[in-house]
C-alpha cells in the first residue's frame, strides 16, 4: 500500500517577535467611541445570526440615556461596557451615532446650501421685511461680505537713518516746561552791609 505524499507549504515565520498572551492583548487600543462601535457591530452580527432581535426596554433606555449624558459631559470617560446588557449597548450606540452623524462631507457644501436657501428666500419672500432680513443674512455670509467695513493700512518702509532723523526733529520741536519750580529770591544777611561805606549821595 503506497503512501500518499502531500505537499505542505510552511510560511516563513519571523523570529524574535513576541506573541500576545491573549486575543484581548492583540486588539489595538480603542477610544470609547471606537469600542462602542465595535461592540454594536458584534451585537448586530449575533442578532442576525441567531434571528433574535435586540429590543431595548424602558429600563435599558434610561440606562443608555444616562450613559450618553455622561459621555457628552466628559468625552474622555471610558465606561465599563462589559457590565451592561446588549440592549443597553445597542441603544447607546444608536444614540451616539445619531448625535455624531455628518450631514455633508465638506463644510463648503453646507455653506453653499445656506447661500442657496437664502437666495431662494429673497426671491420668494412674501413681504419686504422678510426679503430684507434674508438679504441681510446673505450679506453676512463669509465670502459675500456685503456689509463688512474695510480698513486700508499703508506701511512706509524707512531706513534706520531716516527714522533717527525724524525722531531727532520731533524731539527738537518739543517745548519743555518745568512745572512746580519757584523762582528763588536772594536773601542778603545784615552782616554783609557792615563793610559797605555809607554815603549820602547815591553812587
Amino acid at each position: 500500500m503506497g503512501q500518499k505524499l502531500v505537499n505542505c507549504v510552511v510560511p516563513d515565520i519571523d523570529e524574535d517577535i513576541p506573541l500576545p498572551a491573549s486575543a484581548t492583548d492583540a486588539l489595538p487600543e480603542l477610544n470609547p467611541r471606537e469600542e462602542l462601535d465595535m461592540r454594536a457591530r458584534t451585537i448586530k452580527l449575533l442578532s442576525d445570526i441567531t434571528g433574535q432581535p435586540i429590543t431595548p426596554r424602558g429600563e435599558d433606555m434610561e440606562v443608555a440615556q444616562e450613559l450618553a449624558r455622561q459621555m457628552m459631559h466628559d468625552p474622555a470617560q471610558r465606561p465599563t461596557y462589559a457590565k451592561y446588557p446588549n440592549e443597553v449597548m445597542a441603544m447607546l450606540a444608536g444614540m451616539v451615532a445619531q448625535s455624531n452623524c455628518k450631514i455633508v462631507d465638506e463644510l463648503s457644501e453646507l455653506k453653499l446650501y445656506v447661500v442657496n436657501k437664502l437666495v431662494y428666500e429673497v426671491e420668494h419672500a412674501k413681504d419686504s421685511k422678510s426679503r430684507i432680513s434674508a438679504l441681510s443674512k446673505l450679506g453676512e455670509v463669509d465670502g459675500v461680505d456685503a456689509f463688512k467695513r474695510r480698513t486700508e493700512m499703508t506701511m512706509k518702509l524707512q531706513s534706520i537713518e531716516e527714522v533717527e532723523k525724524e525722531l531727532l526733529t520731533t524731539l527738537d520741536n518739543i517745548e519743555y516746561y518745568v512745572v512746580g519750580e519757584e523762582k528763588r529770591s536772594e536773601v542778603v544777611e545784615v552782616s554783609d552791609f557792615q563793610d559797605i561805606p555809607y554815603t549820602s549821595t547815591p553812587p
